[in-house]
């Protein structure tokens, strides 16, 4: 039996991913406890969902702080939880590379469009102006470069004639929602390998158990 991997949730805005999680724990299918949310936003509406399901909230907005203090506070704050991976489900801060360092290979976050094409900022809207005929969304572990870390997994989703960002941005939030809960069931059960740049899946019975990737 995996032992469930403790977790804390990044946010700042409506928290749908963030419910994707809670529903996935609270229905057995992944292997995780959420201990804690922190949001960088006191009004974000995923604090309503956490509080909804009673799961401790942090808040730390940033006032006058640089980003290497803000980074800290939060990181400190996180810490306290005793956490085994760090999730950005919509977490719109580009962290610096003390907190990456803090967790090592211990943070993911989940991005509206297949990376490498179209990171950062209204990935969705990127799409429809470029064109492409898919588009989709990536989890990925963070790095210090913003939405440029080992890609983890991936899920298409057709772009439609006359789409708008706000259709686009629906169809790709169901997606978001399958392979986040996935994403934090592979590194529960002990089953992603980091070589450089790429992300190992291993079979299950090579997996290590530990709730943390493998290293080569």
């Amino acid at each position: 039996m995996v032992r469930p991997i403790r977790v804390a949730v990044l946010v700042s805005g409506s928290g749908t991913n963030l419910q994707a999680i809670l529903d996935a724990v609270e229905a057995g299918t992944i292997d995780a406890k959420v201990v804690v949310v922190f949001s960088n936003k006191r009004g974000a509406h995923a604090l309503a969902r956490a509080a909804k399901h009673k799961v401790p909230c942090e808040v730390l907005e940033a006032d006058s702080k640089d980003r290497e203090a803000y980074d800290r506070e939060a990181a400190a704050l996180i810490a306290k939880y005793g956490p085994d991976l760090l999730v950005f489900a919509g977490y719109m801060r580009v962290v610096t590379k003390a907190f990456i360092e803090r967790f090592p290979d211990r943070i993911i976050n989940i991005h509206p469009a297949l990376l490498p094409a179209f990171p950062g900022m209204h990935a969705q809207a990127q799409a429809l102006e470029f064109g492409v005929k898919v588009t989709g969304c990536t989890t990925h572990f963070v790095r210090a470069e913003v939405d440029a870390g080992p890609i983890i997994l991936q899920a298409g989703v057709p772009v439609e004639e006359g789409d708008t960002v706000e259709a686009l941005t629906a169809r790709i939030l169901v997606e978001e929602h399958k392979i986040l809960p996935r994403t934090i069931q592979l590194f529960a059960e002990g089953r992603l390998k980091v070589e450089g740049r790429k992300v190992m899946i291993l079979h299950p019975e090579s997996a290590t158990h530990t709730g943390r990737p493998r290293q080569p």
